[in-house]
């Protein structure tokens, strides 16, 4: 009985350290995005390369966390709740490693902007970085409370982000048609914008699995239903 309880205990640690291996994770992502959008609007280029070199930490843990579940599948052949945990805990942790990545390519596209004349006010980017990185932080809070009202707010949020992205292309388009020599500033300030356009798209799609995780039933391929608005 005794080892049975310590062996229980043990599961359970080994559940919980993944959980708090994504948190990590995910303030590790929250932060890179924090760091190179500052870099690109305080023409910090050092900044961008931290950023850049901190994603050998990030790819770490991702690899980490990702033996940690399979060896936890492996050797636990954990049933219901606890396996879709474990099997939403890999794909959570691939969208965070992804998330990464954008990270470092929005910060390798701004030490190349940093060399040159700023082409107009940030102003749409940077409420973006902030959208993205509190959809971040809050499908995370959905994971640990298993809030699937929070995780649908993350899912509806995405559609602001595809808004902004869809604005900054038509101004910049603008610029572009109107003095050519603004093109290749213009395309890699884009490429910034698809950039955190993309990292909301995972940041969903935690949110999708964490409704998974809680109910059973899979979201990903559904649009989020319109939130009532009141009237005024």
């Amino acid at each position: 009985m005794e080892e049975r309880r310590h062996t229980s205990m043990h599961y359970e640690r080994e559940l919980q350290e993944v959980k708090n291996g994504l948190i990590y994770v995910g303030a590790l992502t929250e932060k890179a995005i924090r760091s190179a959008m500052e870099s690109l609007l305080e023409r910090d280029s050092d900044l961008a390369r931290q950023v850049v070199a901190g994603d050998d930490q990030i790819d770490a843990i991702d690899m980490e966390l990702e033996e940690k579940c399979i060896r936890l599948l492996a050797l636990r052949q954990p049933a219901a709740r606890d396996l879709r945990f474990i099997t939403t805990a890999i794909k959570i942790n691939g969208h965070l490693e992804r998330i990464g990545d954008m990270a470092v390519n929005i910060a390798q596209k701004a030490i190349i902007l940093n060399e040159e004349p700023q082409l107009k006010p940030y102003i749409d980017l940077p409420r973006m970085a902030d959208i993205t990185r509190e959809m971040i932080k809050e499908s995370l809070d959905a994971l640990v409370n298993e809030d699937t009202g929070l995780a649908d707010r993350v899912r509806h949020a995405e559609n602001t982000v595809d808004s902004l992205n869809d604005q900054i292309f038509r101004e910049l388009l603008t610029f572009m048609m109107e003095d050519p020599r603004t093109i290749h500033r213009a395309i890699l300030i884009m490429q910034i914008s698809k950039n955190l356009e993309r990292i909301a798209d995972h940041a969903k799609g935690i949110a999708d699995m964490v409704i998974y995780m809680v109910t059973g039933e899979s979201v990903r391929h559904q649009f989020p239903a319109e939130t009532e608005t009141e009237s005024p």
